[in-house]
C-alpha cells in the first residue's frame, strides 16, 4: 500500500519529535517515499541529520532557502505529496494552521497543499484541554484536516493526562486508511 507512495512528513518543535523518526522509519520500510520538514524549533528536539538517514532525503527547513525546488519549497513539496503528515503537531502549530497563518515553510505547506492533511497533536495535557487549542482544533476538522487522537499517559512535564502523541504504528494506520481512501 505504501511502496511508491509519496508522503510530505512534518516536524513541529515538542518532545514527542523522537517518536517521528520511528515513524519516518517504518514509512520508508513500507516503501514510501517521505520528504521531511522540521520546524526551527522542531531541531532543538531532534537533529535533520537522523531523518536525512532515515529518508536518503534533504530535510526542508526553510521557506526562502529551496533545496529543490526553487519556485520555492512550498510549492514543489506540496506538488509531489500524496499526503501531509505533522507529528508532532505542537499548539503553536495548531494555532498557525487553523488561523491560515504562514510564517515557515511547515504552516506554509498547510495552505499550499491540495492532499488530505492527518495532524497528531502532542502537547501537555492543560495545553490540550484549553479552550484556545480545542477552538483550534474543531476549526482544523471543519477545514476537512484529519487527527489522530492524543493518547492519554505518561507525559514529558511529569504529568499523567491526555496529549501524548499517539504511537507510530496508530500513526501508520491512519496514513494507509487515508491512502486507500484518497
Amino acid at each position: 500500500m505504501m511502496r511508491g507512495r509519496e508522503l510530505l512528513l512534518g516536524v513541529s518543535g515538542g518532545i514527542a519529535a523522537y517518536k517521528t523518526a520511528d515513524l519516518c522509519s517504518k514509512l520508508v520500510q513500507a516503501g514510501a517515499g517521505v520528504s521531511v520538514v522540521m520546524t526551527e524549533s522542531a531541531e532543538r528536539f531532534i537533529g535533520a541529520t537522523t531523518f536525512e538517514a532515515l529518508t536518503g532525503r534533504p530535510v526542508h527547513r526553510e521557506l526562502f532557502r529551496p533545496v529543490e525546488h526553487f519556485r520555492g519549497e512550498h510549492i514543489g513539496l506540496a506538488q509531489r505529496a500524496e499526503l501531509l503528515i505533522v507529528a508532532p503537531a505542537t499548539a503553536n502549530y495548531l494555532a498557525a494552521v487553523a488561523n491560515g497563518f504562514a510564517d515557515d515553510l511547515l504552516s506554509t505547506l498547510a495552505l499550499t497543499a491540495t492532499c488530505p492533511i492527518l495532524l497528531a497533536p502532542a502537547m501537555n495535557c492543560e495545553m490540550w484541554a484549553k479552550p484556545a487549542v480545542q477552538r483550534n482544533v474543531q476549526r482544523l476538522r471543519d477545514d476537512g484536516v484529519q487527527f489522530v487522537e492524543p493518547g492519554t499517559g505518561w507525559l514529558s512535564c511529569g504529568q499523567v493526562g491526555a496529549g501524548r502523541m499517539a504511537e507510530p504504528a496508530e500513526i501508520q494506520e491512519a496514513i494507509v486508511r487515508l491512502l486507500t481512501t484518497h
